[in-house]
């Protein structure tokens, strides 16, 4: 028996594949956490297709969280600013944004099988391969102190993100990042 994983898909299952993850995305945003059938509805299919694409909830939370991280790491290598610092700045910006998207499906990941764990540990180690290039850029400069590593700012920018969303993250989050600029380049800002 074939699988939809087995060859080339038609085009409809990969626009219901496509579908099925934009919902999925929007739903697991919410403050409830939605049911694979209520997935299902919202996508306007049955739950046979839903489970033809995604065989269980795992793998469709372990393809979402897949989807953040790598659209995480991508956006290391298009970082907006004109200067090392603000590339750094711009895509460390980026990282908690998608920290706060990512979390409940981090969690989720976490309390479930030892599968899930996997991929949230190997995603760790890939977003600070893509975050490393810009640190060691912006530190070259003289832009950010050179005494901390990118695991640690990632770290500590996770740690902030359990603060309660709102202005005291912002702040929070705008003070740490003068923290990490020499002196030299927080007088230019």
């Amino acid at each position: 028996m074939s699988t939809a994983q087995d060859g080339p898909r038609r085009a409809d299952a990969v626009q219901n594949r496509a579908r099925i993850l934009k919902i999925a995305r929007e739903a697991f945003r919410e403050p409830k956490e939605p049911s694979m059938a209520e997935i299902a509805r919202r996508a306007g299919m049955g739950m046979a297709t839903l489970y033809r694409h995604f065989p269980g909830r795992l793998e469709l939370l372990t393809e979402l969280y897949r989807g953040e991280i790598d659209d995480l790491c991508q956006a290391a290598a298009t970082a907006a600013g004109d200067t090392p610092g603000e590339r750094l700045l711009s895509w460390l910006a980026t990282f908690h944004d998608v920290g706060a998207r990512k979390g409940p499906l981090a969690s989720l990941l976490v309390g479930g099988p030892a599968d899930g764990e996997h991929v949230v540990t190997g995603s760790r180690a890939r977003v600070r391969r893509a975050g490393k290039p810009l640190l060691l850029a912006a530190q070259n400069s003289g832009e950010v102190r050179t005494d901390i590593t990118i695991r640690q700012i990632l770290d500590a920018i996770a740690a902030l993100g359990q603060i309660a969303d709102g202005p005291t993250t912002s702040r929070a989050i705008e003070v740490f990042f003068d923290g990490l600029l020499t002196t030299r380049s927080t007088a230019s800002r």
